[in-house]
């Protein structure tokens, strides 16, 4: 077999996936909230694109962006403007052309719409007026980044998505003090001219110790994924300008924590962890157990955990 009969075959492959793709149900009067490439435009599904030929108009969340995407596959579909600063309007909008029975996709700039991009507004208004939802899945940065960091296990695989740190540095400070405390893996995006600021805060708050990823460009031509102590952080960042350049995914792994079982605790410590948690959340019980008993606080939050219905 020649190497040009190899691409014929998947050629025809392609085409009688394709066909399978449009052969489903793709009904009317419906969103379609579709996600799209976080950089790779390969990463685009069949189904998508079926979509987004289907629709009778896209909503976007950057319409010069978008139309980029649509180009790459040959796609011809109208485009709408739905922004931060006009999803209201534009929600109205789309409920007009759903009454109408048409087909309208929901796309963001890259991935998921209405995941720590704009989008949820138009959802829930389109879920209100009493119209079809319908989500088509596909690249993700958060989930992109997880499954290269290595930070959740079979046996726990919970995560926590944090979003965009806040830009002022107080803010910053206060809204990772709260994300620290989670015994889980918490996935966070930054932008570049902000990301030493972010690492230094975050070394200082959760100690050198405490395991981080940093993947960039994700997808794209520069992709880098590095997983080190945070107190490495910093310098392995100098050692390239390139690595402070690019779109960034940063997955705090979950703290190091003592495995510990309810007879742990003294009868005196469990006593005043139950006096805590009948006025106080989980947090903030192990929060002021460990400076009443001097013991970790990972290990009460885990215990107080272990004590919820």
């Amino acid at each position: 077999m020649t190497e040009t009969d190899g691409l014929d075959e998947g050629a025809v492959t392609w085409k009688r996936h394709a066909q399978q793709v449009a052969a489903q149900t793709w009904p009317a009067a419906c969103l379609y909230v579709v996600a799209t490439p976080i950089g790779n435009l390969g990463d685009f599904s069949l189904r998508a694109w079926e979509a987004l030929r289907r629709c009778d108009a896209i909503a976007a969340e950057d319409t010069r962006t978008s139309r980029t995407l649509l180009d790459a596959w040959g796609i011809s579909t109208p485009l709408l403007a739905a922004h931060r600063h006009n999803e209201q309007q534009a929600a109205d909008a789309i409920v007009q052309r759903l009454a109408q029975g048409q087909r309208i996709a929901l796309v963001s700039d890259a991935g998921a719409p209405a995941v720590s991009d704009p989008g949820a507004r138009i959802v829930r208004r389109v879920q209100a007026a009493g119209y079809r939802v319908m989500p088509l899945p596909g690249p993700s940065a958060v989930i992109a980044a997880l499954m290269a960091s290595g930070a959740t296990r079979d046996e726990e695989p919970g995560f926590a998505f944090a979003g965009f740190l806040p830009s002022k540095a107080q803010a910053r400070r206060k809204w990772l003090a709260r994300w620290l405390d989670w015994p889980v893996p918490v996935v966070m995006f930054e932008t570049p001219h902000r990301l030493q600021a972010a690492l230094a805060d975050l070394c200082e708050l959760a100690g050198g110790d405490r395991v981080l990823t940093v993947a960039r460009e994700l997808s794209k031509r520069f992709e880098e994924i590095s997983t080190q102590p945070l107190g490495q952080v910093l310098d392995w960042l100098a050692q390239d300008p390139h690595r402070g350049q690019g779109e960034f995914v940063l997955v705090l792994h979950a703290p190091e924590q003592v495995v510990a079982t309810e007879d742990e605790l003294s009868a005196d410590q469990e006593r005043l962890m139950r006096v805590l948690l009948a006025e106080l959340s989980v947090r903030d019980a192990a929060r002021i157990g460990a400076a009443a008993t001097g013991l970790p606080r990972d290990r009460l939050y885990a215990w107080a955990l272990r004590q919820s219905p």
